[in-house]
């Protein structure tokens, strides 16, 4: 794009990319913070990010729903433990209406790329649809889990049957009495394998490696109870409260001594052993690393739909995919009419090449050799004005992701008010300051399960084997360090103006910085 003034674009203070937890969340406290001057580009025909476009069946949360939603909005009404997706989806159409999101929204609004003006000191913006936008700030809220990861097959575009990714669900597509390899054994698996196998007349389940899975606590919320949560605001605040310590508390295992994880993967095994009576079959799915180190799932239903008969458990390798069949390492051949992967997504690699681009025209990927890193998990040198919401590190094994994503808006928020103070025009993350953070993260690594416990997981870098995915802490801890922007590890931009009442701390880093 070439370089325009404000005035030729459609420009805002603020704009925020996708509306998932993360981008209402930051439109949310954005409006309540009495800035208005923003707009959510949703590439979308709604709004709701992965909890509207994942719509499989069996489709859930595997975090409870009164700890999975926003803090500053609950929601009494939740009807089981474990939300599925449609009351999720729901949840959030429902946000974006109260808090009258509707006409600072731009739907069907793909953005193809982002270029940061350094003369002018903005982010020009140009959307598939060919129109162009400018902003002085970006958040991004696209996500960790956006980009669906579909492994190279040898022979997979020759099949001529039918194929889908479990985010891209085919609802039209009629699996009754079909022959279905599903490829892949991780959290979106283990909800529709039970809900499919029923309908199917056989099931090739294709595992690579076996995940850890515990019995699902879920349970259904009553209206008698529900009504409590209304007529007694604090009560939901204190269960939600008693949920988060209680998964806080599982940071002991996972961070700090995974030797603690052995009485838990006990349960496991109990769940195992007693759903599984095959023992060759419970061989199979018996991982052989440490809990944890995986992404850990919880499921009632998935264990006693691989044990039917029309499901047959494939521990063998691909070799390929031919046009109505999959030959396996071994030479076996299987016949069917649909492939589905259930192969996850690309958190390590979340945003493709050729969309950001920085500095001195810096693609975004490029800047990240090692995988992606940035300081806080929000903001990353090169790139200034730019904020990512669930960025690099701020993946949580253990708890909500929403209390992280809200820690990382109250940061944004903060800084935006001390650039408003002092009339400040950018800012960029000094280099040393991100390294600093990063090598820190990377030292409370070693000891996780995450890096120590013996498998090869999406946390870690496909090239570097560096975990760019995982907060390896607890995640108060993390909100300690988000409660307030902290100047001295920024370079500033400023206006002619300086404002004397302003944050002197932030004064002085601008003024020492622009000397």
């Amino acid at each position: 794009m070439n370089a325009a003034s404000p005035s030729a674009l459609r420009h805002c203070k603020v704009a925020i990319i996708g509306t998932g937890f993360s981008g209402l969340g930051m439109a949310i406290r954005l409006k309540q913070k009495n800035e208005t001057d923003f707009l959510l580009f949703e590439k979308e025909g709604g709004v709701g990010g992965t909890w509207r476009v994942n719509h499989y069946p069996g489709c859930a949360c595997d975090v409870q729903s009164h700890l999975y939603s926003f803090s500053f909005a609950p929601n009494p009404n939740w009807t089981r433990m474990f939300a599925p997706q449609p009351e999720i989806k729901d949840y959030l159409e429902g946000c974006w209406q109260h808090f009258q999101l509707q006409d600072r929204t731009l739907l069907n609004t793909e953005i193809k790329r982002l270029e940061w003006d350094e003369t002018q000191q903005f982010w020009l913006i140009e959307t598939t649809n060919g129109v162009r936008y400018s902003a002085q700030f970006v958040v991004s809220g696209m996500g960790g889990l956006s980009t669906p990861s579909i492994p190279s097959l040898k022979g997979l575009d020759t099949f001529t049957g039918k194929v889908f990714h479990s985010q891209q669900w085919d609802h039209d597509y009629d699996l009754d009495s079909k022959r279905v390899a599903v490829i892949g054994t991780g959290a979106s698996a283990i909800q529709f394998v039970p809900q499919i196998q029923k309908r199917v007349a056989r099931l090739d389940l294709y595992q690579r490696t076996p995940p850890w899975i515990m019995p699902k606590p879920d349970r259904r919320i009553g209206e008698k109870e529900q009504r409590r949560f209304r007529r007694f605001p604090a009560l939901q605040k204190l269960w939600r409260g008693g949920i988060y310590a209680f998964l806080e508390a599982r940071v002991l295992g996972f961070a700090i001594s995974p030797q603690i994880l052995r009485i838990a993967s006990l349960v496991a095994r109990h769940h195992l052993h007693k759903q599984i009576k095959d023992p060759k079959l419970r061989g199979q799915l018996t991982p052989d690393y440490t809990m944890g180190c995986k992404r850990v799932l919880i499921s009632n239903d998935y264990f006693p739909a691989v044990a039917q008969p029309n499901v047959k458990l494939v521990t063998q390798g691909i070799a390929e995919i031919r046009s109505n069949s999959i030959v396996t390492a071994d030479g076996h051949e299987r016949h069917i009419d649909a492939i589905i992967f259930g192969t996850g997504f690309t958190p390590s690699d979340p945003i493709p090449r050729g969309v950001i681009f920085g500095r001195d025209g810096l693609d975004l990927v490029d800047s990240w050799p090692q995988g992606p890193e940035a300081y806080k998990g929000t903001v990353t040198a090169g790139f200034p004005n730019l904020f990512f919401l669930m960025g690099p590190n701020t993946g949580l094994g253990h708890s909500s992701m929403v209390y992280m994503i809200e820690s990382q808006i109250n940061y944004v928020i903060d800084a935006l008010s001390q650039l408003d103070g002092l009339q400040l025009r950018s800012l960029e993350v000094k280099r040393e300051a991100q390294d600093h953070f990063n090598q820190k993260i990377l030292g409370s690594m070693d000891r996780t399960v995450w890096n120590s416990g013996g498998c090869n997981s999406w946390y870690l870098h496909p090239v570097s084997g560096r975990n760019c995915t995982i907060w390896p802490g607890f995640t108060w801890r993390f909100r300690q360090i988000t409660k307030h922007f902290d100047p001295a590890a920024y370079h500033f931009n400023r206006l002619p103006a300086l404002n004397a009442t302003a944050n002197p701390h932030t004064q002085a880093a601008a003024q020492e910085l622009n000397a």
